[in-house]
């Protein structure tokens, strides 16, 4: 079975690390480069690389976890006034575009290096920024100036056309199911479907959205299960056929925390034969601050994607989790 998943960095990569465990499942990644913040915003300024952050903690999810070559490219250097926070595996397929002269050839000689199970594709060439248009009429260009904004995004959009690469259509087409999410709504997700094409290639396909865990501040504060649905089908110009919901209850010292930084469970609001209500929830140490963090389990996760593809595509025994 043939899916390919949608998204940008942490959300797809948790899928694709729980996806990578079962055998029968054949697995692309298509992966958004609007990026302009943070390590990757650096290279793509600096030099006039597609950003690389989200392309590399996708490679890494589908590599062996105790690969040494996977560690070296989620290593991000701790300390140094020019290299603190930099991403060696950004800086490795940066060298890798410019020796090559292709950001897809970098990332297909360095999922080669790594052995990776499946693909991992830009869903662009282009080199476009999201730009904003917020509800007080303010326009707001760049994703890292989007979240900082703090307001409810009434429409996104790309800086300029952008045609998919070549490989991606390819790849949908060969599809059984097309996955979108986890991951930041409009950043993340809807990028994938402002590039030129995509939602017509994937119209016919059997679509499954994964809803996030948490609300984020300043992209989807205040919004629903079904609010994201909408949004989502918006863009796409067709309808979901799945939405995977979490219904496991986040401890109270984590979800605190979290409502602090003025995010919240994103809720679902009505009952569909579409929903499938999953206890999924993982609690996470974060590295960089310490701080616990509300993630999917990436075996449970995949379990239900399988699942729900198999049956979407004809295998209509009944779902188990």
């Amino acid at each position: 079975m043939k899916i390919v998943a949608f998204g940008g960095g942490t959300g797809l990569s948790t899928l694709l690390k729980g996806l990578k465990a079962f055998p029968d499942v054949d697995i692309t990644a298509i992966v958004t480069v609007m990026d302009d913040g943070g390590s990757s915003g650096i290279i793509r300024e600096e030099l006039g690389v597609l950003p690389p952050g989200d392309i590399r903690n996708n490679i890494v999810a589908l590599a062996e976890d105790e690969s040494l070559m996977a560690q070296i490219m989620a290593y991000r250097f701790k300390d140094g006034e020019r290299f603190k926070d930099q991403s060696l595996g950004n800086l490795i397929i940066a060298a890798l575009t410019k020796i090559s002269g292709s950001f897809p050839t970098a990332i297909e000689s360095i999922s080669s290096i790594l052995a990776i199970k499946g693909r991992v594709l830009p869903v662009t060439e282009a080199s476009v920024k999201l730009i904003a248009e917020f509800e007080d009429e303010q326009i707001v260009i760049g994703e890292s100036n989007i979240t900082k904004k703090n307001g409810k995004i009434k429409e996104i959009k790309l800086s300029g056309l952008a045609k998919p690469f070549p490989k991606v259509i390819d790849e949908i087409s060969m599809a059984d199911a097309i996955v979108l999410g986890p991951g930041s709504l409009f950043t993340s997700i809807i990028p994938n479907l402002l590039v030129d094409g995509i939602p017509e290639a994937i119209k016919d396909k059997p679509k499954i959205l994964v809803a996030n865990l948490m609300t984020q501040p300043g992209e989807t504060t205040g919004m629903s299960v079904e609010d994201h649905v909408k949004t989502v089908e918006h863009y796409l110009k067709s309808k979901i056929d799945r939405v995977i919901i979490n219904s496991q209850k986040i401890p109270l010292e984590v979800l605190k925390r979290y409502k602090e930084e003025e995010s919240e469970p994103v809720i679902c609001k009505t009952e569909s034969f579409n929903f499938f209500k999953i206890s999924m929830v993982k609690i996470i140490v974060d590295k960089m601050d310490g701080q616990k963090k509300v993630r999917h389990d990436p075996y449970l996760l995949a379990h239900a994607v399988r699942q729900i593809s198999m049956n979407l595509i004809g295998d209509k025994s009944d779902i188990h989790f």
